[in-house]
């Protein structure tokens, strides 16, 4: 993944934005029922916090912050799109095929955080 560098103040504030969102938790809760479709609210919610970032962004429709927004929600929507109906408590097969999925969603999380601090110069906080 490239870097990113604001190149104005709306640049800045998405991608400031974008980093909160992906600070939430993506894994299941302690109260988790076993369903992949509850195990899936974290991915709901970055996806909502997307929606919610391109909708109030007012820059530049190709600035590379939108890129990371994009890139996010495509990761997301993968397993979303897949497990969300899966009403089901899982198997061990099951449990295996959506941890990994899960496990995918949150190293891209990390990745696009990662670059979000550098470049926003909050690398500080990202090491916290």
């Amino acid at each position: 993944m490239d870097g990113w560098a604001p190149r104005d103040e709306a640049e800045s504030e998405a991608g400031w934005r974008l980093w909160l969102a992906l600070s939430g938790r993506l894994w299941p809760s302690a109260e988790w029922d076993g369903t992949p479709a509850t195990a899936l609210g974290g991915l709901r919610a970055v996806l909502a916090g997307c929606g919610a970032i391109r909708g109030a962004y007012a820059g530049d429709p190709s600035a590379a912050v939108l890129r990371l927004v994009d890139s996010v929600v495509f990761v997301v929507s993968l397993p979303l799109e897949l497990w969300r109906d899966d009403v089901l408590p899982v198997d061990v097969d099951r449990a295996a095929l959506l941890h990994s999925d899960l496990a995918g969603v949150v190293e891209h999380v990390a990745e696009v955080r990662a670059v979000l601090a550098r470049g926003g110069g909050w690398a500080e906080l990202e090491a916290r």
